[in-house]
């Protein structure tokens, strides 16, 4: 009975876990750039009171054993890297990769962190920087009379500047990529850093490599599904509600124990 009390609080644990990974995929659905997480579980140990394949009788064996199990874990809550929506927003600033890689942006301590929010903007200093104000790597730098800003889908950027008709290319944007981005370590401010599961960066410029294409004044939204985050809310609801009825049933099954009279 005993045994039971203890299964059913791992699984309440896990789904109150679940929940918080829903509860923070459903509060980015609008995040630029937004990656869902996913938890994954594994069940535990299991008691075994008779093993498969035991002997019963004089040459013969029992098909299967008697192997009670201890309930569940989590293991994993995984970054979902598919790709999000494409929202128009006609800013020459804005970026998005159409296919596989990160922005890099260079940190204060000296260190490069990744991204896949391009919603950029301009210092005053004139460099290309994110929200927070930490720029990009390498450095974009746009004059102080610009007219206009592109960007090719290969990430050479370009100006015009007043008096001028004919472009000047003032930088490249460079993307990395990971073997293994669901290793990467977020950080928040729609950054991740990289790990040893991870693994070195790939940089180059975009389209190359197996790097994706830049596209000027678009924004990547969270890759979150309102629909597909409501329905995992209400399963793991009524895994929670169902589990909690398996600790009252033990409750109930111990007071009867304890209340049986010789």
């Amino acid at each position: 009975m005993i045994r039971s009390l203890y299964t059913a609080a791992t699984g309440m644990e896990a789904q109150k876990l679940n929940i918080d990974v829903i509860s923070n995929n459903l509060a980015n659905v609008n995040t630029v750039g937004f990656k869902k997480s996913r938890a994954d579980f594994q069940d535990l140990l299991y008691q075994t009171l008779r093993e498969p394949g035991a002997s019963s009788a004089e040459g013969s064996q029992v098909p299967s054993g008697i192997q009670v199990g201890l309930g569940v874990k989590p293991v994993a809550v995984q970054k979902m890297f598919q790709q999000g929506d494409f929202m128009l927003t006609s800013n020459p600033l804005d970026f998005v990769i159409e296919g596989e890689g990160f922005f890099q942006i260079l940190m204060p301590d000296g260190t490069i962190s990744y991204s896949r929010a391009g919603a950029f903007k301009l210092d005053s200093e004139g460099r290309v920087v994110n929200s927070d104000g930490y720029p990009l790597e390498p450095a974009v730098t746009v004059p102080a009379n610009t007219l206009n800003i592109s960007a090719g889908a290969d990430g050479r950027v370009s100006v015009v500047q007043a008096g001028s008709t004919a472009s000047t290319e003032i930088g490249q944007i460079e993307l990395a990529r990971f073997i293994n981005p669901g290793g990467l370590k977020a950080i928040g401010k729609n950054l991740f850093q990289q790990t040893d599961s991870s693994g070195e960066p790939a940089t180059g410029n975009p389209s190359t490599d197996g790097l994706g294409t830049l596209a000027q004044g678009f924004l990547e939204m969270s890759n979150v599904n309102i629909v597909e985050e409501m329905v995992n809310m209400i399963i793991s609801q009524r895994a929670y509600e169902v589990t909690s009825k398996v600790v009252q049933a033990s409750d109930e099954m111990l007071q009867t124990a304890n209340n049986m009279k010789r």
